[in-house]
C-alpha cells in the first residue's frame, strides 16, 4: 500500500486531521475485480476461529455443512473432467445434483460474514479464482463492466460469495437472478449472506409479487443454512459509551495519526457526490473517523448511504468517535419500521461496535 490514498484522495499528512469529504477517489474497473476478496477485518478468519454459541445448534451446523461444501469445491466444475496426455481419456465429470450454493440466513451479528469469509479461505483454489463481495459491490461490478463482460470476468471462478445479499429494487432482482443464472451454467459454487430467505427476498420494497419468477429462481440456486443467535458483538460486552463533546473530537482528530475529522452533515451531504463502489477507497488509510454533530439522518436514500459506509468502516476496523446524538438514534422509528430495518439496525450494531473501539483515543 503506497502512502497515499486512492488516486484523488488526500495524502496523509502531518498538518493536520484528514477530511473525507476532501476526497474524490477514483476506483478502475480492474480494481474493482481484483479487491473482490474478503475485508481486513476478515483476513485471518477461518472456521477454527468461529466460536458457535452452545445454545444455538444450528451454528455449530453450519460449520460442518460449509467444511464440507468447501472441500467439495475441490473436484472438477461441471464439464470439466480430467483428460490424459492427448486431450482424450476420461469422461466429463457430472454436475452435481441439487443447489450449486449455500445461503446463510440470519440475524445481524450471528457471524455470518466471518463464516463466508471461512469458506473462501477453505475453497481449495487460488486466490484469483474466488471472488468475495457485497451485493452492492457485486452490482456495482456490473454497472462498471456490463453484463456479458461481468460474466466472461466471473464464469473462471470456483466460488463467489455474496455478502449481505438483499434485493432493493426490481432492477437488480432481474440483474442479479440472471447474472447468477449464467454463472452457475458455467459451474460457479455460490455461497450468500443476508437476514432473509431467498424465497422472501424484497418483501416490503417492491411489488414482489410482480417478480415473484425471478425469486424462486435466485432461491433454487441455493441450499439455504438457517444460523439462529444473538448479536455476538452485544454479548457480555458493555453498552456503547455515550457521545462526547465537540471539543473531545476535536481533539483526538489532531492526535491521532490518519484520523479524519468531519462534521456528520457535511459528510451526509458528500456521500451523495461519490459512488458507494468508492465507499472503500474513500476511507483508504483512514485509521480513525471523527465525527462531530451527528444528528438524525434526514430521508432513506441518505440513510442506504450511510449504511454503505459504516460497513466499510466495519470491515476495516477502522473507529468512529463522535459528538451528537448516539448512534442508536440516526434512524427514525418509521425507518426502523420499515423495509430496510435490517440494514439499519446491522448499521446501528456495527456502529456502536467501531465506538468501543474509539473509547482509546479520547484523552482526559
Amino acid at each position: 500500500m503506497s502512502s497515499t490514498a486512492a488516486s484523488g484522495s488526500t495524502p496523509l499528512t502531518d498538518a493536520g486531521p484528514l477530511s473525507l469529504c476532501a476526497r474524490a477517489p477514483h476506483v478502475p474497473a480492474d480494481r474493482l475485480v481484483a479487491e473482490m476478496v474478503p475485508p481486513p477485518r476478515f483476513d485471518s478468519v477461518r472456521f477454527a476461529t468461529y466460536i458457535p454459541d452452545p445454545n444455538q445448534p444450528s451454528q455449530t451446523d453450519a460449520v460442518g455443512v460449509l467444511e464440507g461444501f468447501a472441500a467439495g469445491l475441490g473436484a472438477a466444475r461441471p464439464g470439466e473432467g480430467k483428460r490424459g496426455l492427448f486431450g482424450f481419456g476420461r469422461a466429463k465429470a457430472k454436475a452435481p445434483a441439487g443447489p450449486r450454493g449455500v445461503y446463510l440466513d440470519g440475524g445481524y451479528g450471528v457471524g455470518k460474514t466471518h463464516l463466508l469469509a471461512s469458506l473462501w479461505h477453505a475453497t481449495p483454489a487460488e486466490p484469483s479464482r474466488k471472488a468475495f463481495g457485497t451485493f452492492v459491490e457485486l452490482t456495482n461490478l456490473v454497472g462498471a463492466l456490463g453484463f456479458q463482460q461481468t460474466v466472461r470476468t466471473l464464469s473462471g471462478h470456483a466460488l463467489l460469495c455474496i455478502d449481505e445479499f438483499e434485493l432493493d429494487d426490481p432492477g437488480d432482482t432481474v440483474l442479479v437472478s440472471s447474472l447468477l443464472g449464467k454463472l452457475v451454467e458455467a459451474g460457479v459454487a455460490l455461497a450468500a449472506t443476508s437476514n432473509t430467505l431467498p424465497g422472501k427476498l424484497g418483501e416490503g420494497r417492491f411489488a414482489a409479487a410482480d417478480f415473484l419468477r425471478e425469486i424462486q429462481g435466485l432461491s433454487a440456486h441455493f441450499r439455504a443454512l438457517r444460523i439462529d443467535g444473538e448479536d455476538y458483538r452485544h454479548r457480555g460486552l458493555p453498552e456503547a459509551p455515550a457521545p462526547y463533546t465537540d471539543e473531545q473530537v476535536t481533539k483526538a482528530a489532531y492526535g491521532a495519526e490518519g484520523a479524519s475529522l468531519d462534521a456528520f452533515p457535511r459528510l451526509l451531504e458528500h456521500l451523495a457526490k461519490v459512488h458507494p463502489s468508492r465507499y472503500g477507497a474513500l476511507t483508504e488509510e483512514v485509521r480513525a473517523v471523527c465525527l462531530t454533530d451527528v444528528r438524525p439522518v434526514p430521508d432513506q436514500s441518505t440513510a442506504l448511504r450511510l449504511v454503505v459506509l459504516a460497513d466499510r468502516l466495519y470491515d476495516r476496523e477502522v473507529p468512529v468517535l463522535a459528538s451528537g446524538l448516539p448512534f442508536d438514534k440516526l434512524f427514525s422509528e418509521e425507518m426502523l419500521n420499515g423495509g430496510y430495518r435490517k440494514k439499519y439496525f446491522r448499521a446501528i450494531s456495527r456502529l456502536t461496535a467501531l465506538a468501543r473501539d474509539a473509547k482509546p483515543l479520547v484523552t482526559e
